[in-house]
């Protein structure tokens, strides 16, 4: 499925490329559809068309070259999760061990365009091109394809949730926003030890947040009926947050809950993009004053996509219940609409097309 501008996505046909020592092809299994991939659709993040989307692949090695082989430590036949980064290797960031900040031009599955050969750089496909620098991850045959792309969120929640802002065992830890992303924060960080987890939600996503519940939620809460800084208070008897992760899509509103939230010292992670809209009423004084530590969150690294692999395969049969809908590749703009609730009588949070 190729977009060619803005809620413009049609099917296809590309050649497959040959493989040499260095690289692989993969067969796509199933690929997650993340909330990123509807803004890409309706042209909120900036792309080069014509482009094939999706950023969070799973599927089988078909060809393998092998020097790609030794590397990954996989052969033809293995399945792989694939990470959406496209590290250079060469750059500073890189051989500092931050790939994340990789600026020697590798790109990002999922928005490479068609022009940079051979094309198959998306996941909304049969198949995947693997460059030498592109990273991998083994990953058990046992789980079914759709729940195994639940893969990269849960990543997602090991990493903003978990290990950027260092979520100590028995913190209270906020989490704004109950999507895929919200609810992979809830769980890791029940699995991390939390001591109590909040999350939040409006009156539209009372089975989002139940299930944050059934995930080891110790409240969720709407915050279009209350007060959520006085929610807080009596929730932790006045001490407040320690820790509060934002993952919600283009409520700026959420910037200054998070500062209200967050306790004296607190730490604050922001993952939700919001556009190019600015925060209204944000008083960066009470930044300063309550000695708030803030970090922005783009991508998983590959400790967390591991953390999040290794649950997917241990719990998968749990975690099922977050997975809403599996879609044919062909239906891929009625799953980004679904996705962006702009389909009336269905909810959806998790979805994978299946090629």
């Amino acid at each position: 499925m190729v977009q060619h501008g803005i809620r413009d996505l049609r099917p296809a046909d590309l050649p497959l490329p040959d493989v040499g020592v260095d690289d692989a092809v993969l067969r796509v299994e199933a690929c997650g559809i993340c909330g990123s991939d509807y803004e890409q659709y309706e042209g909120v993040l900036p792309v080069q068309y014509p482009v094939i989307p999706g950023h969070e692949p799973v599927g089988i090695i078909e060809r393998i070259g092998d020097d790609a082989s030794h590397r990954w430590g996989v052969q033809a036949g293995d399945r792989v999760a694939v990470e959406a980064l496209l590290p250079c290797g060469h750059c500073p960031a890189c051989v500092q061990g931050a790939y994340g900040h990789c600026r020697g031009g590798g790109g990002i599955y999922g928005y490479r365009p068609l022009s940079l050969a051979p094309g198959l750089w998306g996941g909304y496909a049969t198949h995947l091109y693997l460059p030498a620098h592109a990273l991998v991850h083994r990953m058990s045959s046992d789980v079914p394809a759709e729940l195994a792309v639940l893969f990269n969120p849960l990543g997602a929640g090991f990493r903003w949730a978990v290990a950027m802002p260092r979520l100590s065992v028995g913190e209270t830890i906020v989490v704004l926003g109950p999507g895929q992303r919200g609810l992979a924060a809830v769980i890791a960080a029940k699995q991390a030890g939390a001591g109590c987890i909040i999350v939040t939600g409006l009156s539209r996503d009372q089975r989002k947040l139940d299930l944050a519940r059934t995930f080891g939620a110790d409240h969720a809460t709407d915050v279009g009926r209350g007060d959520l800084v006085r929610t807080v208070r009596e929730i932790t008897g006045g001490r407040m947050a320690d820790v509060v992760v934002d993952v919600t899509s283009y409520a700026v509103e959420a910037v200054t809950q998070a500062v209200d939230v967050a306790r004296r010292g607190g730490r604050i992670v922001l993952a939700g993009t919001k556009g190019p809209k600015p925060v209204p009423e944000f008083l960066s004084d009470r930044v300063v004053t309550k000695e708030l530590t803030i970090m922005g969150a783009f991508g998983v690294d590959w400790r967390s996509y591991e953390q999040g692999i290794r649950t997917v395969e241990s719990r998968w049969r749990e975690l099922q219940a977050m997975h809403t809908h599996t879609l044919p590749l062909a239906e891929a703009e009625r799953g980004l609409r679904l996705l962006s609730g702009q389909v009336e009588g269905e909810e959806a949070i998790h979805i994978a097309l299946i090629p």
